[in-house]
């Protein structure tokens, strides 16, 4: 099956290594809840089924979370790692699954049997914000629900489309504030409760992790930047770029991806149309730049979609001097054919 563009609205096509890493996370979800019931059930063999989904889904959950916000730095520090982006959606529906099973039964179980309605007596049971003891942790967890609820609901490419792209992906960029909301959720309700010290240094190790890939993953992109604001900029030489491949220059507050395929260089914008995804990184396959991320492909010479698809990224001029790349920095209008730059090797 080929990539899969605009024409029918499909990030990724269902295919056996979709499929596999579908079932690789469902199986590990499941052995994850099964140690948490069992380590449960072992420390208080007096504990319902009603509380044992609820620790179940909501430690599968914020796991999970993890290994979502892991992702995207990861694929940046290793690029063989790319294709755990092609399933990062899934595993974002599941684990809204699992958070919403756990929010639902937590309104059912601790606020349907008053008079109040539940969602009532969920926003005004609590009103302790300043105190340890009385601090509405179940609010910040409702909050965060309510994020990932939104996020789950819009992960279609329809939605994505009828969004747009900006959009969407400020949308999904709340996922940040969600994790926040859902760190002061499991850390006030483990302070009122009887948990184990150990799950704050667990919680402790999950900020640790995130905040250092991210930072380690931003100054490895950042590194790869040549900045500048003047009337053309040098690219380095063509010969360093690999063959069918890109290298990416930071120019007027502006990402360009570079490409040489065999004597020929052309730019065009690094932001792919689809999701947002870094052009740079992908390679040029069949006359076309393939977007990493989803396979969405681009002409390099014009950064328009292949017929009968409407995708078009910027383009940019580009001029080879004694051997080096020189890129003029100002955007052409999407699907604006440029002639590549011929590069003569010595």
């Amino acid at each position: 099956m080929g990539p899969a563009v605009s024409h029918q609205y499909r990030a990724v096509g269902w295919n056996p290594h979709k499929r596999a890493y579908d079932l690789i996370a469902v199986s590990v979800t499941l052995l994850v809840m099964i140690v948490v019931a069992a380590g449960t059930w072992w420390r208080s063999p007096s504990v319902t089924v009603e509380t044992l989904v609820l620790r179940t889904t909501g430690v599968a959950a914020f796991l999970l979370l993890h290994v979502i916000l892991s992702i995207g730095p990861l694929c940046r520090l290793d690029r063989r790692l790319l294709p755990l982006l092609y399933n990062r959606r899934h595993l974002g529906v599941l684990m809204c699954l699992l958070a919403t099973t756990h929010g639902g039964l937590a309104l059912v179980q601790f606020h349907a049997g008053g008079d109040a309605n539940p969602l009532v007596s969920l926003l005004t049971t609590s009103a302790g914000w300043l105190t340890i003891e009385q601090f509405p942790f179940q609010i910040s967890g409702a909050f965060a629900l309510s994020i990932l609820i939104v996020m789950g609901a819009t992960s279609h490419d329809f939605w994505l489309r009828t969004l747009t792209a900006p959009v969407w992906k400020s949308l999904h960029m709340l996922v940040y504030i969600a994790y926040a909301a859902i760190g002061l959720h499991v850390m006030f309700g483990a302070l009122q409760s009887e948990v184990p010290a150990w799950l704050g240094l667990v919680q402790a190790a999950g900020i640790a992790w995130l905040a250092a890939i991210h930072s380690l993953s931003a100054g490895r992109e950042s590194d790869g930047d040549s900045i500048s604001a003047s009337p053309w900029v040098d690219a380095g030489e063509a010969a360093r770029i690999p063959d069918g491949r890109a290298r990416i220059v930071c120019a007027a507050g502006e990402r360009i991806a570079v490409f040489r395929y065999g004597h020929k260089v052309s730019a065009v914008s690094n932001v792919c149309q689809h999701q947002n995804g870094p052009l740079g990184e992908g390679k040029i396959v069949g006359n076309c730049i393939v977007c990493p991320w989803h396979g969405y492909e681009y002409a390099p010479d014009t950064g328009a979609a292949p017929p009968p698809f409407t995708e078009a990224v910027p383009t940019f001029r580009s001029e080879i001097r004694e051997g080096r790349i020189y890129i003029d920095p100002r955007p052409l209008p999407p699907g604006t054919h440029v002639p590549p730059a011929i590069w003569s090797p010595s």
